[in-house]
């Protein structure tokens, strides 16, 4: 799984006109599967998603969590954080997963995270032509990929 979070002082996502999600303080999670994920790498990256501490605290040093300050969290599936751009100029997304397997990952990663976090995680719609806003807090913008746990 791969991932780009960013900390948010709000962000939405629209589909076909229509806001489906929103939240104020928070994190926007992209989320990219491959066939290779497992239940282990859900497990890994939502615990480092809810206990990393890059929100400011009363000094204004990256101390608190999402969970610490009550924040709110909308994951978008995104399949182009695999692409492949080695070769020509036409990324390849070869290893990102197919619809039959990121789907049911998709919603187990969701569920998990609600779970961990204590209440509703904002979602896209997985597939659709999707219209994401946000106000970059910071900017605070880091990529994680649970097979490469730098």
């Amino acid at each position: 799984m791969r991932t780009v979070l960013q900390r948010v002082s709000n962000a939405s996502v629209t589909v076909d006109g229509k806001v489906i999600s929103s939240m104020d303080t928070g994190l926007l999670v992209l989320l990219g599967i491959e066939d290779a994920d497992t239940n282990a790498d859900i497990d890994w990256l939502t615990n480092k998603i809810l206990n990393l501490r890059i929100f400011n605290d009363e000094n204004e040093v990256m101390n608190h969590s999402v969970l610490d300050v009550d924040g709110d969290i909308i994951v978008v599936s995104q399949f182009t954080l695999h692409a492949l751009t080695k070769k020509g100029n036409r990324p390849s997304y070869i290893k990102a997963a197919k619809p039959d397997v990121a789907v049911p990952m998709y919603e187990e990663f969701i569920e998990v995270l609600e779970k961990k976090l204590g209440k509703k995680v904002g979602t896209g719609i997985f597939g659709a032509d999707m219209k994401v806003e946000l106000l970059n807090d910071g900017p605070v913008t880091i990529t994680m990929d649970t097979k490469n746990k730098e």
